[in-house]
């Protein structure tokens, strides 16, 4: 893990933050001795939200191609 004093880190920010992202998080020492976490958001969503394909299909075809695959069992 990376710890960039205050000065630095206002300096190199934008470095900072592409550490972050790749280490996970890095953190800024002041004067005073505080320290702070940065690390990147990570967004939780449902590993099952994908994006849709488009393949020029209607609700009929569709219905038809369930209807012919409910046939063959």
């Amino acid at each position: 893990m990376t710890v960039y004093t205050y000065s630095e880190a206002r300096q190199k920010l934008a470095s900072l933050l592409d550490r972050a992202k790749v280490q996970g998080e890095v953190r800024i020492k002041r004067k005073d001795g505080q320290v702070f976490v940065i690390k990147p958001l990570r967004e939780s969503g449902s590993p099952l939200d994908v994006g849709g394909v488009d393949l020029d299909l209607t609700a009929a075809e569709i219905v038809d191609f369930v209807r012919e695959g409910r046939r063959r069992w």
